[in-house]
């Protein structure tokens, strides 16, 4: 197995070489043996250990376990303590997950701090055989059936081409020692019940499993690799992407079948993940969203757009002063006097001068807020305003609004205040320009 590993290290982990790495150990079989190998091959490590406090006085002799062998070892190591169970009550998710969230959140801690390059874990071949079951019982994509990934930005599983057997030949032929985790007994755990109950029917039914697993994975990545060839060129002709946000031309998206496809590979990085949501967005009404943890997804008219979640938008403000000609922030604009109205479009508009009270802002709308559209003699509520003119929620959220003492002179590009306008009585005309 040494031979085997040092080879796949020189082969496919080539980048690895010289590197300084983390490994994570929790005092497992897995671990150790890989503990074991680094050692052997005088890689440049050090040791991480979690001590999630969930099995009394066994999760603390297990720390003290992977303490004392780093001792002897004479490698650096990192230990931290998590009350996982208050985390848990108070994020309310399952102990599974908090501990794999802690757990990664701390190991990438580690690595900002002392500079080191990779995360090495122990997954082998049996967890990424166990992996596909799970996601394959739930549904899943490609990516859910080709099992754990050898790599994930900076994590590396180098085990992953050893099965559980390699490793246990190899820790009883090298007297590797280990701690033996009781939780892997029991059955409370999905995981365990494929391991203990499922996996070996499956392996009596068909001896090489886990070679034929293999085998499937590696035709899954081909035709993963294929997909995302047709993907990303089909990308470039339905979606084009903004400034600050992404827009998917639905009528172009339409014209392939196999569009729900298409979706899920471009908004599944975006953390999606109530599909059936997204796609019936494509019928839905025009200001209809989807939302994630981190981004909307939003129908507008004959498009989808995609832009992150903001926050305290409505507290975004920007002075501009009484002799300042240019404004680059937030939005592009000059200011110049001139003597006659002229050049009357949608991103310029010519105010008196004399009615407008210096410092200008710049800022979002807000509930409340009220103006008096050009050629109107009434006020009118800029939610009207906007429900007639059909924004959607992207629209608004992404208005400007130009004030004086608080007061709209011009809703950026779209529509001027009629208070503000310059006439043929004006003396100082003040001309605006938008850059769109």
């Amino acid at each position: 197995m040494l031979s085997k590993f040092q080879n796949h290290l020189k082969t496919n982990l080539y980048f690895l070489k010289g590197k300084k790495l983390l490994l994570a150990v929790s005092g497992g079989i897995d671990s150790m043996v890989l503990v074991n190998l680094c050692h052997q091959l005088n890689l440049d490590f050090a040791v991480a250990h979690c001590n999630f406090q969930l099995r009394g006085e066994e999760s603390n002799e297990d720390e003290a376990f992977v303490k004392s062998y780093a001792a002897n070892l004479q490698v650096p190591i990192f230990i931290e303590q998590f009350d996982t169970k208050a985390f848990a009550e108070q994020q309310k998710l399952s102990i599974q997950v908090v501990a794999r969230n802690l757990r990664y959140e701390w190991f990438y801690t580690l690595l900002a701090n002392h500079n080191f390059d990779y995360i090495l874990t122990a997954h082998h071949l049996d967890d990424s055989l166990e992996t596909f079951l799970i996601n394959f019982t739930r549904g899943s994509g490609i990516e859910g059936l080709m099992g754990i990934p050898e790599q994930n930005d900076k994590i590396v599983r180098p085990l992953l081409v050893f099965s559980r057997n390699d490793i246990e030949v190899f820790a009883q032929d090298n007297k590797v020692e280990w701690r033996q985790d009781s939780s892997n007994a029991t059955d409370k755990y999905w995981r365990n019940k494929l391991r203990h109950d499922v996996i070996p029917i499956l392996k009596e039914l068909n001896p090489s499993l886990l070679a034929s697993f293999e085998n499937t994975v590696l035709h899954l990545k081909q035709t993963q690799s294929l997909a995302d060839d047709a993907v990303n060129r089909l990308y470039q002709t339905v979606v084009n992407e903004e400034e600050h946000h992404t827009v998917i031309d639905l009528k172009k998206l339409l014209q392939h079948t196999n569009y729900k496809a298409y979706l899920y590979q471009w908004l599944q990085p975006y953390g999606f993940s109530d599909w059936t949501a997204v796609y019936d967005l494509l019928e839905a009404q025009s200001g209809k969203q989807v939302l994630s943890e981190s981004h909307i997804l939003l129908k507008n008219r004959k498009v989808l757009l995609l832009f992150p979640k903001q926050t305290k938008i409505s507290e975004e403000l920007y002075w501009i002063a009484k002799d300042q000609t240019d404004v680059k922030v937030p939005l592009k604009m000059n200011f110049c006097n001139v003597s006659d109205i002229s050049n009357q479009m949608s991103n310029v508009i010519f105010v008196d001068e004399a009615l407008l009270q210096f410092p200008l802002t710049l800022r979002r709308w807000q509930e409340g807020d009220v103006f008096q559209p050009s050629g109107m003699t009434g006020k009118k509520k800029l939610s009207k305003f906007f429900k007639d003119e059909k924004y959607s929620l992207w629209d608004k959220a992404n208005a400007w609004l130009l004030c004086s003492d608080n007061k709209i002179v011009w809703i950026v590009g779209k529509r001027a205040d009629e208070r503000f306008k310059a006439t043929a009585n004006t003396t100082k005309i003040l001309k605006i320009n938008f850059e769109a």
